[in-house]
């Protein structure tokens, strides 16, 4: 899982001069390179990774059989949870949240640059806050039929996001906490996404 959110100017760098004529900065605070890129719907992550794939294949960095995705929802929080059963992987003390989130009492009403609070155990920043961010599949109570939960779960129209956001409040930025939007080509200035 990447380190860190996905960044306004790595996603520039895949994005420019696509043929589906998405924007190569869409961010609502455009031109902050180390800023993690948001106003971006599931369906332009699926552009961007498909894009990313392919270059990454044809200049022989990216082994065959191997591919960057979305990370499933269930792949998100045990990488958030970094081995921990609290709510956050720092434990349920809600003071300590502003060392490691970027959220509604310390954002001031945006977001900030990737990695500036402490990471989680296994050395990944910003998975309780900053943005929130899109995963692989959506939302449901429990895996119909015993179903592996690092398999993707298909529903028609909705889209998942993990973690919480610049503009969330605390019980928001939980590991478990879980928000399913209809729609996949939505696009919201709080949400990115990180690969896998």
């Amino acid at each position: 899982l990447g380190k860190y959110e996905l960044t306004q100017a790595q996603y520039e760098t895949v994005m420019n001069g696509n043929s589906e004529g998405l924007n190569a900065k869409p961010s609502n605070w455009p031109n902050n390179d180390n800023r993690p890129v948001e106003k971006v719907s599931w369906e332009d992550a699926q552009v961007f990774l498909s894009r990313l794939n392919s270059i990454e294949q044809t200049a022989g960095r990216l082994p065959n059989g191997w591919k960057y995705v979305l990370p499933t929802e269930a792949e998100w929080e045990y990488a958030c949870r970094a081995g921990t059963t609290t709510a956050y992987h720092f434990g349920n003390d809600l003071t300590q949240l502003k060392n490691y989130a970027w959220y509604y009492d310390n954002s001031f009403d945006s977001y900030p640059k990737v990695g500036k609070k402490k990471p989680n155990p296994w050395g990944l920043f910003d998975m309780h806050g900053n943005v929130a961010e899109w995963v692989l599949d959506h939302l449901v109570a429990e895996r119909p039929g015993g179903k592996d939960p690092l398999v993707r779960v298909e529903k028609e129209g909705v889209n998942q996001v993990r973690g919480g956001a610049w503009c969330s409040t605390a019980e928001y930025c939980e590991s478990t906490f879980r928000n399913s939007l209809m729609g996949g080509g939505d696009k919201y200035n709080h949400i990115g996404f990180r690969i896998a």
